[in-house]
């Protein structure tokens, strides 16, 4: 559960705190803040649903690239509005070797402007943006990806860091 209502993050300031349930590759729980990261670049991507095709494709091409994060120093997370169970299963299913956090009630969602009340099929519906963030060692925010396209996604934020090292 969010513990803060926190800012909309912007470049190259401190991204805004967070606190969030998450599930770790090996299936554990836990729960993640800036303090985990302190010292560490990471990559956080938002992403709307877990098994769905986009979403698949997205986290499956930061899975595949993780190696190479990892020898970068960055670290990887995933986050969306699915709740704990669902990550489990997702991190089983695919063989997720980073953490996925759980913002089931979308406060931080919100709080970001990621979440926009929206109509599809004349039926109101709740989206969530596919953003990804990079975060220097000092928690700097030092790109926002707004709106990606999942395909090819992960190669284009592994250059991005590359070129911020």
């Amino acid at each position: 559960m969010t513990k803060f209502q926190t800012p909309t993050p912007q470049i190259n300031q401190p991204l805004p705190p967070f606190s969030l349930r998450a599930v770790l590759p090996d299936a554990s729980e836990t729960v993640l803040t800036n303090e985990n990261f302190v010292g560490r670049r990471f990559v956080l991507f938002v992403y709307p649903k877990d098994a769905t095709s986009g979403c698949t494709i997205e986290v499956c091409g930061f899975r595949d690239l993780y190696d190479e994060f990892r020898a970068l120093d960055c670290q990887l997370v995933g986050l969306s509005r699915d709740t704990v169970g669902a990550h489990k299963k997702f991190i089983e299913a695919q063989k997720l070797p980073f953490a996925l956090m759980s913002d089931k009630e979308q406060t931080l969602l919100r709080s970001w402007n990621l979440i926009s009340d929206a109509t599809m099929y004349g039926k109101p519906v709740t989206k969530v943006s596919r953003d990804t963030l990079i975060v220097d060692k000092n928690g700097i925010v030092r790109q926002i990806l707004p709106k990606i396209t999942p395909l090819g996604h992960a190669r284009e934020v592994l250059k991005l860091v590359r070129a911020l090292k």
